[in-house]
């Protein structure tokens, strides 16, 4: 799909509490209620004359107002407005062809005048990711507790950019952001002496749960730490070295297969050549960026700064 630009943008609850909201979808429609409001009179764009029908049956001059701009807005913004509406955790949007066909007021139906949907309503980007409300900023969603019928999105260019997959700039900052940090912080690894980079392990593995059942750094020769996982109830041993080629990997692993351990954990932050664990179950390469982002997730790059500064 091309990017959409839409020159307005409008949200709406496809009637009380979304009653004919899957109906809506299914069908392909923009449909309004208001079944008392004359349609010959706003065809006729006569709203003067629809604001004094509401003002004599809604309880309030803003009452009346509002309902007048409801219904104007539907039969008057062109087939560039955006409309949307949310249904089962989903934002979905769509536009709507200009002509508005009239139903009648059969008390036996809630919808008493559609707009037909231009290729119907849609509930993803222009790529084809769906769009879930959980992953939309309340900014926007929180229209959906409008207690009206329409009414305009304040988070327009946020919509737009989320339906056309542009990502937020404050994000694509972010991302730049948080890419220089990790480049940062593999290199204050790769800096470390080698007693710090065993301390720093342990420190990982500590704030992720796991309890030292060994003397760090004065285990058998095979390895620098056993661990425990209460929560899980696992074994595991790590081992830990500044430079290692894929021959010192391969005797770890024959050492964790023969240990009886639940997994183990082989971490590196300079080796030599690309290491590979092949298809052996239960063995956890830490290395390069991989180990920096690890670092940084636990919390430890101030951490690093201090121990390289």
């Amino acid at each position: 799909m091309d990017p959409i630009a839409p020159s307005t943008i409008r949200y709406i609850k496809l009637g009380a509490g979304g009653s004919f909201a899957r109906l809506s979808l299914d069908k392909g429609e923009l449909q309004l209620g208001y079944n008392e409001v004359p349609h010959d009179l706003c065809v006729a764009g006569d709203w003067d004359g629809l604001l004094a029908f509401f003002s004599s049956v809604r309880k309030s001059a803003g009452k009346a107002k509002d309902s007048v701009r409801e219904v104007q807005d539907f039969y008057t913004l062109g087939a560039d407005c955006l409309w949307i509406t949310f249904v089962d955790g989903l934002l979905w949007w769509g536009f709507a062809e200009p002509e508005v066909t009239w139903l009648g007021t059969d008390t036996n139906q809630s919808v008493s005048r559609v707009r037909r949907m231009i290729g119907g309503w849609r509930s993803t980007n222009i790529q084809g990711l769906p769009l879930r409300m959980n992953d939309l900023t309340t900014r926007l969603t929180q229209v959906a507790n409008y207690r009206g019928t329409i009414c305009a999105v304040r988070a327009a260019e946020y919509l737009v950019r989320k339906i056309n997959a542009v990502e937020e700039p404050i994000i694509a900052a972010a991302t730049a952001a948080r890419a220089a940090m990790l480049a940062s912080a593999e290199d204050m690894i790769a800096a470390l002496h080698w007693a710090d980079f065993e301390i720093m392990v342990d420190l990982i593995f500590a704030r992720g749960g796991w309890q030292r059942v060994s003397v760090l750094g004065q285990t058998m020769a095979d390895v620098d730490l056993v661990l425990e996982q209460p929560t899980l109830g696992e074994t595991a041993s790590v081992q830990v070295k500044s430079r290692a080629s894929q021959a010192v990997l391969d005797e770890h692993i024959a050492y964790f297969e023969a240990s009886g351990h639940s997994r183990t954990f082989f971490v590196c932050h300079s080796p030599v050549g690309t290491l590979s664990t092949g298809d052996t179950d239960g063995v956890h390469l830490w290395t390069g960026a991989h180990l920096a982002d690890i670092a940084v997730s636990s919390g430890l790059f101030d951490w690093l700064m201090d121990r390289v500064g």
